[in-house]
């Protein structure tokens, strides 16, 4: 079993660069049922990708699923799933408030390239009820995401687990902006030895830098401006830490001898140069986790101050992407992922960035 990385092609006007017309779109198979499901036609040597969505399609949604359709290629196969997964939600007014728009979703799917939508009822998906048997997500579940939402994680696995033996795909398509749902689905495949591949697309955010949700359609304009606060704190943060890093291979270029450098350039009266020199001798990648999570808070705070339309801090946390445990102030080199999950009024986002430390962005 391998897992892989794919960067998703954002262009909305597809991965040839030319949308099609109302008039060309073929409508993707409806199907409702297992047995309709398992019906479907594989291809004959070529590939099924599957998109797994909740509906209320966005171009974060469409983005995913023409990545797969490229991964597919002419030949191959795209199925969407639309499904909203009443284990995940952790109260009964969540689930109803929840959009449902399969209507649109198909025209979305259609658009992006889609072959078949999966759209099946609770009753299909859970017949009898609540499964008795559920995956549990284990450690990792319970951390960020997991503590704030009980019992989530084990819901979304349970239902990915059963939609990936339904469709059956050869490589299945999950956007990074959830990335601790994303390490998880990686983690179940690996462990319990699912034959799929595994691939991640980038976040799809609109012009302001919000990452698209289907819960961005709560927001009032006001709200809107406050929300912004999320990218705006990971942006800076991932800033702070290229300069730091940045001001760190300075240092390494003009060691050892910085002093020296610094001194030589005083007695020349080139006071600035010196002063720059002697900055950049003294800089150290140690610390730079402690001014990514700083500067992060720093601008939430800012937000949580305002008056009418407040953000509400969940968590801020800097983690290994691996186990979505905490990274360590002294951490030199490595991957990280900086993840925020605040509310504004009465709609809870989440959002991230992937950083790398140790080397220029």
């Amino acid at each position: 079993m391998t897992t892989s990385s794919r960067t998703g092609n954002t262009d909305p006007t597809g991965p040839q660069g030319t949308a099609p017309t109302p008039a060309t779109l073929t409508a993707p198979a409806l199907l409702r049922t297992a047995a309709e499901l398992d019906a479907l036609p594989r291809p004959a040597g070529a590939e099924r990708a599957v998109v797994m969505t909740m509906g209320a399609l966005h171009e974060g949604h469409a983005t995913l699923i023409r990545a797969a359709r490229e991964a597919a290629g002419p030949d191959g196969q795209v199925v969407v799933t639309v499904f909203v997964n009443p284990l995940q939600f952790g109260e009964a007014a969540d689930l109803d408030r929840y959009p449902r728009t399969l209507d649109a979703d198909l025209e979305t799917a259609a658009a992006a390239g889609a072959d078949a939508v999966f759209a099946p009822g609770v009753d299909e998906v859970y017949p009898g009820g609540e499964p008795q048997v559920r995956i549990v997500a284990g450690p990792m579940g319970e951390r960020l995401e997991g503590a704030w939402r009980p019992g989530h994680f084990d819901g979304m696995l349970t239902v990915v687990a059963k939609l990936l033996h339904l469709t059956r795909p050869d490589e299945a398509f999950y956007g990074q902006k959830d990335a601790q749902q994303l390490a998880l689905i990686r983690r179940m495949v690996r462990d319990l030895n699912f034959g799929v591949r595994i691939t991640g697309v980038p976040t799809v955010r609109d012009a302001d830098g919000l990452a698209l949700s289907s819960r961005n359609r709560f927001l009032s304009p006001q709200e809107r401006h406050t929300a912004l606060a999320l990218p705006r704190a990971l942006f800076a943060a991932r800033d702070r830490l290229a300069a730091q890093q940045a001001l760190h291979e300075r240092a390494m270029a003009t060691a050892p001898g910085g002093d020296d450098r610094a001194a030589g350039l005083n007695r020349l009266g080139e006071a600035r140069a010196a002063a720059d020199a002697q900055a950049v001798a003294l800089a150290r990648p140690n610390g730079a986790p402690a001014a990514v999570r700083a500067t992060a808070r720093a601008i939430l705070e800012e937000a949580a101050a305002r008056g009418k339309h407040p953000l509400v801090l969940d968590y801020l946390a800097l983690v290994d992407p691996a186990d979505f445990t905490e990274i360590p102030d002294d951490r030199e080199s490595g991957e990280a992922v900086l993840a925020v999950a605040a509310r504004v009024g009465e709609t809870r986002l989440i959002d991230n960035i992937p950083l790398t430390f140790g080397a220029l962005s």
